[in-house]
């Protein structure tokens, strides 16, 4: 690669930073992917696959308030949080919670909406480039309610995602049936959103992004980044255990999309983010994937039923619990056992449980772009979970903030 390419590192191999490094690489940076883990074994490895363009509402709506007694003592609400992470957990719970006002749920609607237009042409282009068009599913997502007063609890969702150009369709039980006839009798009303997607293997998804960057001359190092340095002459270190080389830690820009775990790079430089761990779990049941056809919502309960390559894969619920704190079984023990009451021909099959960090900020909005004050630093961090959604957009912006107008090779 000629000297002249600015050294760019991306810290986090997630689908977020692997997509981030090869939209740099297209544009001719030298870039090395940084990860403690193999790329996509985080949070990319276990989330439902959804690309859901029309996820413009935050987690925090107005009423959320109401809801915080029931996160505290209610075991299977679908956002939980743990009695004891309570004290650690007040001051993001109270930004949450002001988020929720109208005037600032509307502005983040806005925002969330702008960072995820043209995210499905995007994405299926590039598991075409990528030459794994076969992940790319665009079935629409079926949203599932037990009855109208339980949709009319999410109509203010429902209207942004409307104000917003994606348009739904309400069903009855029968067409609940005509679409996906092994639903459960609970679930008596459905919204069905056309024009959304599904990958179905999250994780050989961000493989493939890494063989294509790799193919490019991308670097990929495994190592635990530790802290990061600015040296005063527009280029940065970063300290790795690990790293053998110092010329191999010195760049002109470093990208953190190290999710969950960025602030320990953030917070000593000063940069303090309001982020906090969105824990998410799933079950994947080894078979059962003709179970449904596409994403299929259970909307009164918060989770996502997927049709994966390899199996059922059954997550959601949000634990703000920290980084810490071991798995609660319970939490994917819920999931298996709502699976399996909702959806015949699960009951013997096997499980397998998972949780992961998504990295969430209160208004739910990502902080994308050059860090304030410290030129040479660029943040992709806060994804919750629409990490997939918009990873393909968070790439392209940055790449065009950081390269400008350098050509995109193919």
């Amino acid at each position: 690669m000629a000297d002249a390419e600015p050294r760019v590192a991306v810290v986090g191999a997630g689908v977020v930073g692997s997509c981030i490094a090869l939209a740099l690489r297209k544009r001719g940076a030298a870039v090395t992917l940084i990860d403690r883990d193999e790329p996509g074994r985080g949070c990319s490895y276990g989330n439902s696959g959804a690309i859901s363009p029309g996820s413009v509402a935050p987690l925090a709506m107005p009423g959320v308030l109401s809801s915080v007694p029931r996160m505290l003592l209610d075991e299977e609400s679908p956002l939980h949080l743990p009695l004891a992470y309570l004290p650690k957990a007040a001051p993001w719970l109270l930004r949450f919670v002001a988020s929720a006002q109208p005037s600032r749920v509307a502005v983040s609607a806005a925002r969330l909406a702008a960072l995820h237009a043209g995210a499905l042409d995007r994405h299926e282009a590039l598991a075409r480039e990528l030459g794994v068009p076969e992940l790319f599913v665009r079935r629409g997502h079926l949203h599932l309610y037990p009855d109208a007063r339980a949709l009319a609890k999410d109509a203010a969702g429902w209207r942004l995602r409307e104000h917003y150009g994606y348009p739904f369709r309400r069903l009855d039980r029968d067409g609940i049936l005509a679409m996906e006839p092994r639903v459960g009798a609970r679930y008596q009303v459905g919204v069905f959103v056309a024009d959304h997607a599904t990958i179905v293997n999250p994780f050989r998804y961000v493989q493939a992004m890494v063989r294509a960057f790799t193919a490019r001359g991308g670097r990929v190092r495994r190592e635990d980044v530790r802290a990061l340095a600015n040296l005063g002459d527009g280029r940065w270190r970063l300290a790795s255990a690990g790293t053998a080389d110092a010329a191999d830690a010195h760049f002109d820009h470093v990208v953190i999309a190290a999710g969950a775990w960025s602030r320990r790079l953030l917070d000593p430089l000063g940069l303090h983010l309001a982020l906090e761990s969105q824990r998410g779990y799933h079950v994947q049941f080894q078979g059962g994937r003709d179970t449904v056809s596409r994403t299929v919502v259970l909307a009164d309960r918060k989770i996502f039923v997927t049709p994966m390559e390899d199996g059922l894969r059954v997550g959601g619920t949000v634990e703000i619990g920290g980084l810490q704190r071991p798995p609660d079984e319970r939490r994917a023990a819920i999931l298996a056992r709502i699976a399996r009451e909702t959806f015949e021909g699960l009951a013997e099959l096997a499980s397998t449980p998972w949780m992961g960090h998504r990295p969430c900020m209160p208004d739910s909005v990502p902080v994308i772009g050059p860090a304030a004050g410290r030129p040479g630093l660029w943040l992709a961090v806060g994804h919750g979970h629409l990490g997939l959604t918009d990873s393909i957009n968070t790439a392209h912006s940055i790449a065009s903030a950081m390269l400008g107008a350098r050509s995109v090779a193919r």
